[in-house]
């Protein structure tokens, strides 16, 4: 009977065990959701093969326009006065000299990615913005979070919150061909959201001093002061490109538009949603190409590399005993010919990973390792 009884009164305790475990879920996931989700995946619609291309891109139109948004963008700009330092006309001037705050108001465009609120636009629109709005077509209004940004590539990815919201389908623009339909979405100059036909000129355009990063999909359909950030379609309504920059010499369109190919911008995207930031490398040195002038000092007439100028204290660089003067030949087996090539291959560099530097010290060379770090943010473009 004793026996018995301490069974039971341990199986109460057991039971009222369980039940406090249970209870305790259940309040967690109510409080804290996120602790009880795996890794967090975004819906995105994805394209399939066309086989016929349409007569009309109404449809096309109709499909695409209302995942294509209107964004407005407000920041406070400080104007100082050029006196302002003067002691002698602050004392006799006070408070007319002291720094006065205006707003200064712009507009670009996005697109709305996915239905959880993710939107595309460029860098450049929401750039030190202190407050974002976006407009959709069907008339709502809301107000977005910069969840984050890419100088580098000029992207940016924003959140907003509100249901039912019309997710564009991505296409493939990898796949793209010279001569295929394009139309570019946007608000250009703020008359409204607008449709613009033309066709891809050229992929792959590069070398152009937009960005560092540069593989654009060139096109002749109009792109204007305000199209930034919007959408690039292809016939079936699928976005192929995130409308940039234009070609001009008057401020207007004159069929010289590109767009950062879908793929390029949804990496990007991916990455900027998982850590907030794009993860670049940096050594810590400055560089120069060599000019003909250099290599009659470096009496090396044939001599690939560029020409160490800087190095940064307490850089990785500077703790793997590079130089200024020195003549960086390869980074990691790979030849280095001028400091723009080099710049965009330093910051892909995976931080914490290990790279060699050849380098070329006086008559000798020199195999030196360094460790990559994360790009410090007073070095961001």
């Amino acid at each position: 009977m004793h026996q018995e009884g301490f069974l039971s009164f341990i199986y109460r305790y057991v039971v009222l065990g369980l039940a406090v475990a249970f209870l305790t879920l259940l309040i967690l996931f109510y409080l804290y959701p996120e602790l009880f989700r795996g890794e967090q995946k975004i819906a995105i619609i994805e394209a399939t093969p066309h086989t016929t291309a349409p007569a009309s891109y109404a449809d096309a139109v109709q499909v695409a326009a209302p995942a294509i948004v209107n964004i407005y963008t407000t920041k406070v700009v400080t104007e100082k006065n050029p006196y302002f330092d003067d002691q002698l006309l602050k004392r006799f001037f006070g408070n007319l000299l002291v720094p006065r705050h205006r707003l200064e108001r712009s507009l670009g465009s996005g697109v709305i990615i996915s239905q959880e609120g993710y939107l595309l636009s460029n860098y450049h629109v929401v750039e030190n913005a202190d407050e974002i709005l976006v407009a959709l077509q069907d008339g709502r209004t809301t107000e977005a979070q910069l969840v984050g940004g890419d100088p580098d590539t000029d992207l940016a990815v924003l959140k907003i919150t509100l249901d039912q919201l019309p997710a564009i389908t991505l296409g493939h623009s990898e796949k793209l061909r010279v001569g295929d339909i394009a139309m570019a979405i946007g608000n250009p100059f703020g008359v409204g959201q607008t449709v613009t036909l033309g066709i891809i000129s050229a992929t792959g355009r590069s070398d152009l001093g937009i960005t560092t990063f540069e593989n654009f999909i060139q096109t002749d359909a109009a792109i204007n002061p305000g199209n930034s950030g919007g959408g690039l379609i292809n016939a079936y309504g699928e976005l192929i490109g995130i409308n940039t920059a234009i070609f001009s010499r008057s401020g207007g369109s004159q069929g010289i538009g590109f767009a950062i190919p879908i793929h390029v911008a949804r990496a990007t995207m991916e990455q900027i949603i998982a850590q907030g930031y794009i993860p670049r490398g940096w050594l810590g040195f400055d560089t120069q190409n060599l000019t003909p002038q250099l290599l009659e000092t470096f009496n090396q007439a044939n001599l690939n590399g560029v020409l160490i100028n800087r190095v940064y204290r307490n850089s990785p660089a500077h703790a793997a005993g590079i130089r200024p003067g020195d003549v960086l030949i390869e980074l990691d087996g790979k030849p280095v010919r001028e400091s723009r090539q080099l710049y965009r291959e330093v910051i892909q560099l995976t931080p914490n990973s290990e790279v060699t530097l050849k380098v070329l010290r006086g008559k000798n060379i020199y195999q030196l390792s360094s460790t990559v770090i994360q790009r410090p943010e007073e070095f961001n473009p």
